[in-house]
């Protein structure tokens, strides 16, 4: 047991330090999405008055002002509440996009790895943009419907991937092809997650929610507001994503906070929450210089993209399938203190052989957990491993993630 839960246990003296000790592995976990130009201000979400007068504790995050936790509740209990009951989190602040067109599908499939041709209407895919080399520029949500591709991605890398999209849609549309790009700025994105969060959904729509499959999409009526909504989350849980016209955005999250089972959750939760499911972060785990099939999201390329090979550096990617690569994503318990972002991995011999990418306590598991690349070969199951923390080496080993099993409503 790590000693960030040994000494306290659940005191309040416990939860304090934790939320404290968490913050600062937040805080320097996420140096790279907090950089930002200091001539622009920080980007506002709707709720960002709604979340000062909430106790909200405001942090820059990817060029914009978010909660990273509420003083109502602290990040450990946050998480624990959230694995338990119902959270709310604002995630406005991703990159919501709309393709449309009769050639849309087949011009997305040359930038990612999902087969969008076979998902079925109203489903959702979680996906990858590729470079030429095939590394990874963004992971992404497609949610195929019958007019149009509704996209979902990661907010530090907004620039990057409208920059990249829009240079190859010219590129389409020279070539006489029909699809175009709106960036859905009209609003906001709200996160439901947890195990209370579909009863409490329900009693707001109009429709039953019990067919309401993970990864499927609909339109819902909620209190007389049309939302985008997707069965789906980053945390592990049975949720959803809800995309609500920015002026309802307030409104909505005050009726979802009059249930007693739903509490507010800021971005410190959402990170422990997605670690214990073993979800990659984007510049953390994964970026340009890693591969689909490093990071373990080989199951992420279609069948049939494996074999027409047609997306951004399918010939770097395809071949690794089945002649292997040189490093691999794992996960796995450390003994002692939580070990950081590019803290280094030893095997047994003392040889370097990687480094940890995302790392912290499990308030679940009461142990501290990481994630991090090594030499092929050190990825089994099992494996002993050792890794540099304060200049001293922990005991490591690697186990099966996700570290928590997911809830997902399947």
């Amino acid at each position: 047991m790590s000693c960030a839960f040994s000494k306290f246990k659940y005191s309040a003296l416990g939860v304090r330090l934790y939320s404290n000790k968490v913050l600062g592995l937040f805080s320097t976990t996420h140096k790279r999405n907090y950089a930002v130009s200091t001539e622009e201000p920080l980007k506002k979400t709707p709720l960002y008055d709604f979340h000062v007068e909430n106790g909200g504790k405001m942090v820059p995050f990817a060029g914009w002002s978010m909660p990273v936790q509420y003083s109502s509740l602290g990040v450990l209990a946050s998480h624990l509440h959230t694995r338990e009951n119902a959270s709310l989190f604002d995630v406005s602040h991703m990159l919501q996009m709309r393709l449309s067109g009769r050639d849309r599908v087949s011009f997305l499939e040359k930038l990612v790895v999902a087969d969008l041709e076979e998902l079925p209407v109203d489903n959702s895919i979680l996906s990858v943009f590729t470079n030429e080399n095939g590394g990874i520029i963004d992971d992404t949500v497609i949610c195929k419907h019958n007019d149009h591709i509704h996209i979902v991605s990661n907010a530090a890398c907004a620039d990057k991937d409208t920059t990249h999209i829009r240079k190859e849609i010219n590129k389409f549309q020279q070539r006489g092809g029909d699809v175009n790009l709106k960036i859905i700025d009209d609003h906001a994105l709200l996160a439901l997650q947890g195990p209370k969060a579909a009863s409490v959904l329900q009693e707001l729509c109009d429709k039953d929610l019990s067919d309401f499959m993970f990864m499927t999409a609909r339109h819902l009526n909620i209190k007389g507001f049309d939302c985008h909504v997707t069965r789906s989350g980053y945390t592990g849980e049975d949720g959803f994503e809800i995309g609500v016209p920015s002026p309802a955005s307030v409104h909505l999250a005050n009726l979802l906070l009059k249930y007693p089972s739903v509490q507010l959750a800021g971005l410190g939760a959402r990170d422990s929450l997605r670690l214990e499911a073993g979800l990659c972060l984007y510049g953390h785990d994964l970026d340009e210089t890693t591969t689909p099939v490093e990071a373990g999201l080989t199951w992420t390329i279609g069948k049939r993209r494996r074999k027409e090979s047609d997306f951004f550096g399918a010939e770097h990617v395809i071949p690794q399938i089945k002649g292997g690569v040189m490093r691999r994503r794992i996960g796995f318990i450390v003994e002692g203190a939580p070990a950081r972002e590019n803290a280094e991995i030893y095997n047994n011999k003392d040889e370097l052989i990687g480094k940890v990418t995302s790392g912290g306590p499990s308030p679940s598991l009461q142990k501290n957990i990481a994630m991090g690349y090594v030499k092929s070969g050190y990825h089994k199951l099992s494996t002993e491993l050792q890794v540099k923390v304060r200049n001293r080496m922990q005991k490591a080993q690697v186990v099966k993630m996700p570290f928590v099993p997911t809830r997902y409503y399947k």
